[in-house]
């Protein structure tokens, strides 16, 4: 299934030459366009540093933990900015690297490794029905059981004795 895109391919190649062919500003851009002008630097960054082929909308990709420490490890070493790191780094959003930073800061190292997603693969043993046996129940068992189900019945035939009522007062006081 595929990620929905917000800006198309050629709108971002068209606000981007503006930019870096036309000359025109940031500001001028995002005000014409509609859109954000953080927007337009994020796609500009990216122009700039890979060429057109950084426009186009990314599958969601998964970083290894050694990726990711790199990452963490530059913006400290290099002071880098979250728009530096992810144009450096080739990440489609800052909001990516600072989910990494604050699970590294409450979580450690553990915090950084890849999460797995969805169902789980297998079922679990321990939540499955104990089987039948094959060997015939005890009198003790039978009645036990005899008297659940009674129980049941009972239950069931006051519920429907009070439903009943209920639909008689309902019809008495329409009429």
């Amino acid at each position: 299934m595929e990620r929905k895109v917000k800006y198309d391919y050629t709108f971002k190649l068209e606000c981007v030459k503006l930019v870096v062919e036309k000359h025109y500003s940031w500001d001028y851009v995002s005000a014409q366009k509609g859109l954000s002008r953080s927007n337009i630097r994020k796609w500009v960054g990216f122009y700039k540093e890979y060429g057109a082929i950084s426009l186009l909308p990314r599958k969601n990709q998964s970083y290894s933990l050694d990726f990711k420490l790199k990452v963490l490890k530059a913006i400290d070493k290099d002071l880098l900015s979250l728009r530096e790191t992810s144009i450096k780094f080739n990440i489609p959003d800052t909001s990516i690297i600072v989910k990494w930073k604050k699970d590294f800061a409450n979580f450690g190292l553990v915090g950084l490794y890849p999460k797995t997603r969805g169902k789980p693969k297998s079922m679990d043993t321990n939540k499955r029905k104990k089987r039948k046996s094959d060997k015939p129940l005890t009198r003790e068992e039978e009645l036990l059981l005899e008297n659940e189900a009674l129980r049941c019945e009972n239950e069931l035939l006051k519920k429907l004795q009070a439903l009943i009522q209920a639909e008689e007062k309902a019809r008495k006081r329409k009429s």
